[in-house]
């Protein structure tokens, strides 16, 4: 057999060792080993002394002409790729998906062996990833093993590693080898932190220039700081507007620096401002559940920001998972006969869990069914588990970029408010995690008629009849958009949906005063997704104008502000931001 024929087939079969496969993952964090055993589990084969990738293959000769003209290709191509780096034929050129970075650098094609390597890498990507697409097997498990099969393949790309990375060798030359002291610095450091850095965290500071909204704690529990911000007008909306952030991160996404603070142009905007500030759950609070967000959290908040502005009924907006646990605190307040709530607005959450992307290739029955074993001793979702999760969902660039950067090059991230807060995460209990995962990615109860309970009252999200405004991102990889339209089709009452431009925190937070980006809006709701986006007017700028203008008649009469925050009975407690926002995850 020619040689270089066998170089090549060594080299993908290298690719397909499991053993290999299991030593790459055994060396990675508790999170991207659940990477290995997802994938292998999405492959099982029938007999127990069948690796599984050897299994796929074998499943594959099923389709055997299918399979021969994919190997055949393959193998040409590698051909093809070898006789261009011996400069006996021209070099063929594989290109990268749109948006691929990694091999952005000039220095990538200007030396041909790296060029080679590049090539043979996206050449080996495709041919693996078409392999999987056309695998014997059902829609739901294909799916899940092209997701770890992408995960690993961009885990092993040679960008990665500084022997086959053009621009790591180039700048250790250039700097003597600095470069590399200064990676295996950066490395240590992060080790400690128990994070990647994403942006110079030393420039960023809680309250000294994030989260400086002016305000003040006017109430608190184990589990929350309510926070009422300064007017800064001389009228202000008589009703007030509570805004329940996620819990997974800390509230100041919507309170960042002065220039794309939502919290900040709200306030300037005469709308009187509370906000829960959710606790970093320590360990004695590791009991928690759903139903304790719901009653200690939300409601207690409600009822507070109500005594306080002395008005029946206040607005609201919950983002992300604050607004799946605000949907369900609003069926519970009805069963009970309190008509507290004017309006609620959804940002960048789900109602129906039905297609909720690629985080469902993380939460499976068997991690469901030993959590729940735990639930008598309680127990903690580390914060930083759950940062690990959400940026495998997008790896390139918030994990090996990252990796290739700061701990191969020794470069400093630029600073970037939105990843410094994407870094500071949030314990969360086992009980309530769990109880979210079950009810909404594995069961979907949210969506179903009393498929669910919570506070005693059975759940049924089409007895919601107050105004509610949707939003969501159209490159949402947390949220997809067009699931949670699906939520806009569920609702009893009045229902008005955006769509704003880029991804779930950069769609969600896009100031008015930059006026970037667009958004669609469409006064109908069809209901298919694809139809309501078909009819949609594209607006330029943020959607908080649009969000604005549906959310001032609602907020009633305008009304000289208040002097000082709190009442005889909230007094003042500290300024803002709070203890609970600066309270940091421990690594793991």
């Amino acid at each position: 057999m020619n040689p270089s024929h066998t170089e090549r087939g060594n080299s993908a079969n290298a690719l397909l060792d499991t053993e290999r496969l299991q030593e790459f993952f055994a060396s990675m964090t508790t999170a991207n080993r659940k990477l290995v055993e997802t994938f292998v589990n999405g492959v099982q084969p029938s007999h127990p002394d069948t690796p599984p990738l050897q299994h796929l293959m074998n499943n594959m000769m099923g389709g055997a002409n299918q399979l021969f003209e994919l190997q055949n290709h393959y193998y040409q191509r590698q051909m093809d790729l070898w006789m261009g780096l011996l400069g006996v034929a021209e070099r063929p050129k594989i290109e990268p998906e749109r948006g691929d970075r990694r091999f952005n650098a000039p220095e990538w094609e200007q030396y041909p062996f790296f060029d080679y390597i590049k090539q043979y890498y996206l050449l080996t990507s495709k041919w693996l990833l078409q392999l999987v697409d056309g695998a014997p097997v059902d829609d739901e498990r294909r799916e899940r093993i092209a997701f770890f099969t992408r995960q690993y393949l961009d885990a092993i790309s040679p960008a990665n590693f500084a022997l086959t990375n053009p621009e790591v060798i180039k700048l250790a030359l250039d700097t003597k080898g600095e470069s590399l002291i200064q990676g295996m610095k950066k490395l240590a450091e992060d080790i400690e932190k128990g994070h990647i850095s994403m942006t110079d965290e030393t420039l960023f500071e809680i309250g000294r220039n994030l989260a400086v909204t002016p305000g003040t704690v006017v109430f608190e529990n184990a589990l929350i700081q309510l926070i009422q911000y300064t007017p800064t007008t001389d009228k202000v909306y008589e009703r007030p507007l509570l805004i329940v952030p996620p819990a997974v991160n800390k509230y100041y996404l919507m309170d960042l620096q002065p220039e794309n603070s939502m919290v900040r142009w709200l306030v300037e905007r005469g709308y009187t401002v509370f906000l829960i500030s959710w606790r970093n759950i320590p360990p004695e609070l590791g009991r928690l559940g759903w139903d304790d967000y719901v009653e200690t959290g939300v409601i207690e908040a409600a009822r507070v920001v109500r005594e306080i502005s002395k008005q029946d009924k206040i607005n609201t907006l919950g983002f992300c998972i604050g607004g799946v646990i605000l949907t369900t605190t609003l069926l519970v307040l009805k069963a009970r006969g309190l008509d507290w709530i004017e309006s609620a607005t959804i940002m960048t959450a789900l109602i129906d869990h039905s297609d909720p992307g690629d985080l469902k290739m993380f939460v499976d029955w068997d991690m469901i069914r030993q959590r729940e074993a735990k639930f008598k001793d309680g127990g903690l979702v580390n914060g930083k588990e759950l940062a690990r999760v959400f940026s495998m969902l997008r790896a390139n660039d918030l994990i090996w970029n990252y990796v290739v950067n700061n701990y191969l090059k020794g470069k400093t991230p630029p600073p970037f408010d939105l990843l410094y807060w994407n870094n500071d995460s949030a314990n969360l209990p086992l009980p309530m995690h769990t109880f979210f995962l079950r009810n909404m990615y594995l069961e979907n109860n949210l969506a179903k008629r009393n498929g669910m309970t919570v506070c005693g009252v059975p759940i049924d999200v089409r007895q919601i009849e107050l105004p509610v405004y949707i939003f969501a991102a159209r490159e949402d990889h947390i949220v997809p958009w067009k699931s949670a339209y699906r939520g806009s089709q569920l609702l009893g009452g009045p229902v008005r949906f955006t769509l704003g431009a880029s991804g779930h925190i950069a769609g969600s937070i896009n100031p008015v005063t930059l006026n970037k980006r667009n958004y669609w809006a469409n006064d109908q709701l069809p209901p298919d997704a694809d139809a309501w986006f078909d009819s949609a007017e594209s607006k330029p700028g943020s959607w908080w104008q649009d969000w604005d203008q549906w959310l001032a008649p609602r907020s009633g009469k305008q009304v000289a502000a208040p002097k000082s925050a709190g009442n005889r009975q909230y007094k003042p407690i500290e300024a803002a931001p709070g203890r609970y926002v600066r309270e940091k995850v421990s690594p793991v």
